[in-house]
């Protein structure tokens, strides 16, 4: 009993130890990142070297060493002679938007197309990398306005849908000059939704009161735990259209050749059929596109990188381990819908 004691008694020890050892190395990384809060840089890649670099690595395992030798005396030759006369080739400015309920990667987008804009010309042109399947109207309605401040400054703007863009997604990609998609990505849903559970029943049951006080009307049309009126839901039903009108005219001023209110519905399409009602120009995937873009142009990879503190790496770290979960219940839950 002695000895177990002990031994208690040096765990509690060691456990506090490195309780006090992590708390301080807590406390100086966040003493540290306070200055470099909102820092961050600009990385770019070329992609013609990352094109290039796939093309040599699978002809080094495919050519004999005899055509090996004479396709890299060829390229050298005609890299010598562009040497020389170096061709005037446009640019193209690559752009990635992974976009969740609150359109966060906009933070990183107004960056890049800040410094984008600092140098591309008429004859350059924006690719916008765009998955998305929409989220907060406010939030996608700060990350397009990032988008139209290419297109008023006279750069050409193509939009590359892979997977999805949807609702707000959508409201992204239809800024475009251009917008391609793969034969099955997932376009539209140009409505508004909202929705909300209210429990004021089961508080009432159980002789709970649930006071709101406000100053204005409408200040609250629809609560959680109140008692919900119909008056209140008709303001909530009437901001909810004023709002569709708005997402409509907006999709309409940009997409001026669309049956805005044959498409406006709510509605989703495949790629394909999405083509059909012209919501998407061409059906390409954004992998076809850049590889063809990259034989006749300048490709730069642009993507705006935020210095993470110890406490956000460690949260990223925890919210990735959780979406991960719910994603993947959520994708066997819906799997058989497909099979």
């Amino acid at each position: 009993m002695e000895f177990l004691s002990e031994y208690a008694s040096f765990l509690a020890k060691t456990l506090t130890l490195v309780v006090a050892i992590v708390v301080v190395l807590v406390a100086i990384a966040a003493t540290r990142s306070r200055g470099r809060r909102g820092s961050g840089q600009l990385q770019v890649q070329k992609l013609n070297d990352f094109y290039k670099d796939l093309r040599e690595r699978l002809e080094h395992s495919v050519l004999s060493k005899d055509q090996l030798k004479a396709t890299r005396k060829a390229q050298a030759k005609a890299a010598k002679q562009e040497k020389k006369a170096p061709p005037s080739k446009p640019r193209v400015f690559v752009l990635d938007f992974d976009g969740d309920i609150k359109a966060s990667a906009t933070d990183n987008l107004r960056h890049e197309v800040t410094a984008l804009l600092s140098m591309a010309k008429a004859e350059d042109e924006v690719v916008l990398r765009l998955e998305s399947g929409g989220g907060m109207v406010h939030s996608y309605g700060l990350a397009s306005s990032q988008l139209v401040r290419i297109r008023d400054a006279g750069i050409p703007l193509t939009v590359c849908v892979d997977k999805v863009a949807a609702s707000g997604g959508y409201m992204m990609a239809c800024i475009g000059q251009k917008i391609l998609s793969a034969p099955f990505a997932i376009l539209g849903s140009i409505g508004v939704v909202a929705q909300l559970p209210n429990v004021h029943r089961l508080l009432k049951k159980h002789e709970i009161d649930f006071e709101v006080l406000t100053a204005g009307e409408y200040k609250r049309t629809l609560t959680v735990f109140g008692e919900n009126t119909e008056k209140g839901r008709e303001k909530f039903q009437e901001d909810l259209e004023t709002t569709h009108e708005l997402f409509k005219g907006f999709v309409a001023r940009y997409r001026p050749q669309l049956d805005i209110d044959a498409i406006a519905t709510g509605e989703v399409w495949l790629g394909m059929a999405a083509q059909e009602r012209l919501l998407v120009d061409e059906l390409k995937t954004s992998d076809q596109y850049l590889a063809e873009r990259a034989a006749e142009a300048e490709l730069f990879h642009l993507h705006f990188a935020h210095k993470k503190s110890l406490q956000e790496r460690v949260g990223l770290a925890a919210s990735m381990a959780a979406d991960r979960f719910v994603l993947t219940w959520l994708s066997r839950l819906n799997q058989q819908r497909f099979w």
